[in-house]
């Protein structure tokens, strides 16, 4: 069967491994957390494409066919580089995010919620605005909503959560967006508070978008198994272990660490 490695900056990718398992059980994959250096969303562009080189490299090793960046900022500036450093295949989460958007919008009026970095980068909006002429994004940055989803507190009905989405949801709401872009792989935890905050919203998962886009390069393992899965992390296998599962949908028994 075939092997790929997912990357992250913690363990929010884990979302966007459990679409791919969804959609291709058969499929090998090595899963590497950047724990150490996390978050990435706040750290600069030239740092983030050092930090996500050597993590494909790591991944490489492993002898894998495809690299797949689950992390929304590297996605936003380091795939040119990555594709350059490596001959694997290397795959992003905000151009399928993107394209996702664009055949979901009725009114051309998108917003996409991320981390300062990816916000910052303009990297969904230019990729918009290449498939929707005229298009109209509202971007707005969540921070706050990464620490909720790995503590757990994403309930729609906890006051904290509630209170935290009204407040970063309420200019997407007012500007009469149709669809919205979850562009971080910890906001789709959070997806119920924020469709309570945007109702009539369509929600965007770029872990589902990207999910069929690797079933495209690999339709054969969207059967057999059964499938190995490794999983690396940079620090703390052990907190890592504790939390991965509410990420993964499904059972993480062992993680190694290794350095980058």
């Amino acid at each position: 069967m075939p092997r790929i490695g997912i990357f992250d900056s913690g363990v929010g990718g884990l979302t966007v491994q459990r679409a791919i398992l969804d959609a291709l059980p058969g499929l090998d994959t090595v899963y590497l957390g950047d724990t150490a250096r996390v978050p990435y969303g706040t750290k600069s562009p030239e740092v983030v494409t050092q930090y996500s080189i050597r993590n494909g490299r790591v991944l490489v090793a492993h002898g894998v066919e495809m690299l797949v960046v689950a992390c929304n900022t590297a996605s936003a500036v380091a795939l040119p580089a990555m594709r350059e450093a490596f001959d694997v295949p290397v795959l992003g989460v905000v151009e399928p995010g993107a394209r996702a958007a664009a055949r979901a919008t009725r009114t051309g009026k998108v917003g996409i919620l991320g981390t300062q970095s990816t916000v910052a980068s303009g990297a969904y909006q230019r990729a918009l605005a290449a498939l929707i002429p005229g298009v109209e994004v509202t971007a707005r940055a969540c921070p706050l909503f990464v620490p909720l989803a790995e503590e757990g507190w994403t309930d729609p009905g906890d006051e904290v959560v509630r209170l935290v989405a009204r407040r970063y949801l309420a200019p997407v709401r007012a500007a009469g967006v149709d669809v919205v872009v979850l562009g971080c792989t910890h906001y789709p935890l959070l997806a119920a508070a924020i469709a309570a905050e945007l109702p009539g919203v369509t929600l965007v998962d770029s872990a589902a978008a990207i999910a069929a886009e690797v079933r495209e390069r690999f339709p054969g393992a969207a059967s057999g198994g059964p499938a190995s899965h490794a999983f690396l992390v940079t620090d703390t296998p052990d907190r890592f272990l504790g939390v991965a599962p509410r990420f993964l949908g499904r059972p993480v028994e062992s993680a190694r660490h290794v350095d980058v």
